[in-house]
């Protein structure tokens, strides 16, 4: 897919899906520039591309549009708070606090450098801030809630948590669902948050069956339902999502999501009488762990062999 055909193969996608103009750019651009795009009189910043390419369900890494030289210097602010957002969230105790600072002052820079219509990079700079905490501490549930809210709102104005499938979605926009459905569980609202990613769940395989690369957030969603499922005791339901996540890691190569979903279908066989498949599937999780560097995953499955089994696996 070359830059001078992506207007023809978005308005082909868009047509087969039987999507207005209106209805693709919501949030991300002007219908105009949609229309300008397909008839090859006009090609928007790249993230708008990428976003609207995900919404259609469309692989978004052969797109090889050349960037401005603005669009080089939020690349590598996006990259950035990213890379800092990660070093603050594995970061010691005694190195905790000079990692936020350098991460909320990546923020910041990105925060300045972006324009009023970059929606898009608006959201980045929410969810980071939410992911970091503010200077007193975490944001409360509330904050947390509106702010993730008024981060969806910013590209899909209709988002409605109770018709999740009723609009399209960007990755970005997927894993701002993601993120409110976990602050729901974090405080332990768990039902809420079974049918956030009930929802979620449908609306990856309905929409995203074309590409490949996208079915890598379908094991993290399902591995995150799956936990829920099991706080509230649904041990079959569990069982069966955690099954579609694992199935997914195997025929496209994701095993980042393998070990904990094999965890918690172990948890789940376990905890229904079946110790003989569970222990099979711990062991798998474990030595998965141990083969790609998953330390903490490691560790929770020797947790778990030890109090369901009391069994000490040996380094």
């Amino acid at each position: 897919m070359q830059e001078m055909f992506i207007g023809e193969v978005i308005k082909k996608r868009r047509a087969e899906l039987g999507l207005t103009q209106e209805q693709l750019c919501e949030g991300i651009c002007e219908p105009i520039t949609i229309s300008r795009m397909e008839n090859g009189k006009q090609t928007p910043s790249r993230n708008r591309v990428i976003a609207l390419l995900q919404r259609l369900g469309l692989p978004d890494d052969r797109y090889f549009a050349l960037l401005s030289k603005n669009e080089l210097e939020l690349d590598k602010l996006q990259k950035d708070v990213a890379s800092y957002s990660i070093r603050y969230r594995r970061a010691s105790n005694e190195e905790k606090s000079k990692a936020k600072e350098d991460a909320l002052a990546a923020v910041k820079r990105l925060e300045d450098a972006i324009e009023d219509d970059d929606l898009i990079s608006q959201q980045i700079v929410i969810r980071s801030k939410i992911l970091l905490g503010k200077d007193g501490g975490e944001y409360s549930f509330e904050e947390k809630i509106n702010m993730l809210m008024e981060s969806i709102h910013l590209t899909v104005p209709r988002f409605d948590l109770d018709e999740i499938g009723a609009c399209l979605y960007s990755y970005d926009e997927i894993q701002i669902i993601n993120h409110i459905a976990c602050v729901y569980s974090e405080f332990e609202q768990h039902r809420k948050a079974v049918d956030i990613y009930s929802q979620l769940l449908r609306y990856i395989q309905k929409h995203m069956e074309l590409v490949p690369s996208t079915k890598s957030y379908l094991p993290m969603i399902a591995f995150n339902y799956a936990r829920e499922l099991i706080i509230l005791k649904r041990y079959d339901e569990a069982i069966e999502v955690a099954e579609i996540g694992r199935q997914v890691c195997i025929n496209y190569g994701y095993y980042s999501d393998l070990p904990g979903l094999l965890a918690a279908l172990a948890e789940c066989k376990h905890l229904l009488g079946y110790d003989k498949e569970s222990l099979s599937l711990y062991y798998q999780s474990y030595y998965i762990c141990e083969a790609i560097g998953n330390e903490q995953g490691r560790a929770v499955v020797y947790e778990d062999l030890k109090q369901y089994f009391g069994i000490k696996i040996e380094d």
